[in-house]
């Protein structure tokens, strides 16, 4: 009997003392709480532990970080096509801002251009230039309208700031302009300011005109426009030409050395205005006075013999 409450006792003591261990593990715990929370004397003893317990979740964490790491490198290949997918995508977009930035400066060209035409009496058609010539000497461009839309030889072709030039060829679908800068290319103009008439002459290079035929004695100066003078019928009057760059006087030489740059974007923009001075091309007004002149002589000569008749 003695040996079977010896056997119950240690059961029981068995079965308490983990209920005990606990309560007393949560005592201990509250009061490290109360007493960690009125003050600071137990963080030497939370450092220690931090610095104890970190290895095991280093520990723990290990399994995790390891299946990442080992997820990301067995889909590289997925990550590497959709780096390659973004990197196009993004080219794609870079181009496309490209082209809309082009196209906003182009219909602030044509803008100007619209703008200009607004204020002309005469009848404009906006060309657009396709080439410009490649020889350093002559100064063409070639322009999308031909004698099908009514370009004549002859017609001159401006932009939104100033004369460019003159048609001097002309196809069903395309036409040929000189432009002012050529060295076979003059304008006559007049100086805005006092009305002094000239010729501004074409340098071959764009941005330099030149006025050789001004004597010493010219009132001219720098920042004057010149502007046509109409003179000629080559170019229609009053369209800004050029604006005077430089003035020099040659010791003993009779004539001034006078640039200007002419006012137009010869080599900048990509499309033109061509006009008319008046509503029907020259051609169409001078072939009509051709075929008209005849009949008003004879009709002079019938009402002679009529007169003369008894």
């Amino acid at each position: 009997m003695k040996i079977e409450d010896d056997n119950n006792n240690h059961a029981l003591t068995r079965r308490i003392a983990p209920g005990l261990g606990i309560v007393m593990i949560a005592i201990i715990s509250i009061g490290l709480m109360i007493v960690d929370d009125a003050g600071e004397k137990l963080s030497p003893v939370r450092d220690v532990l931090s610095v104890m317990a970190q290895p095991i979740e280093m520990a723990a964490e290990w399994p995790g970080q390891t299946l990442t790491t080992l997820d990301r490198y067995f889909d590289r290949g997925a990550l590497l096509r959709e780096n390659e997918r973004l990197r196009q995508n993004n080219l794609l977009l870079q181009g496309r801002l490209q082209r809309l930035a082009a196209l906003e400066a182009e219909n602030e060209r044509i803008r100007a251009l619209l703008a200009s035409a607004s204020v002309l009496d005469q009848n404009v058609l906006i060309a657009r230039i396709m080439s410009v010539s490649p020889d350093p000497y002559r100064q063409y461009v070639k322009l999308n309208k031909g004698s099908t839309d009514g370009v004549f030889v002859g017609q001159a072709l401006i932009d939104a700031h100033g004369i460019m030039g003159q048609v001097t060829d002309v196809t069903p679908l395309g036409s040929r302009a000189i432009l002012i800068s050529d060295p076979n290319n003059g304008v006559p103009v007049e100086i805005n300011r006092t009305g002094l008439q000239t010729i501004a002459q074409g340098t071959g290079h764009a941005e330099t005109l030149t006025l050789p035929f001004l004597p010493n004695n010219a009132d001219v100066e720098v920042g004057d426009l010149l502007v046509s003078s109409g003179l000629g019928g080559r170019y229609p009057a009053d369209y800004p030409v050029a604006k005077i760059t430089s003035v020099r006087h040659r010791p003993g030489g009779e004539f001034l050395d006078v640039d200007a740059a002419p006012t137009a974007e010869l080599e900048r923009g990509r499309e033109a205005l061509l006009i008319w001075s008046t509503p029907e091309p020259a051609e169409d007004i001078a072939s009509s006075e051709e075929t008209s002149s005849p009949d008003d002589g004879s009709a002079e000569e019938n009402d002679d013999a009529e007169a003369d008749r008894p």
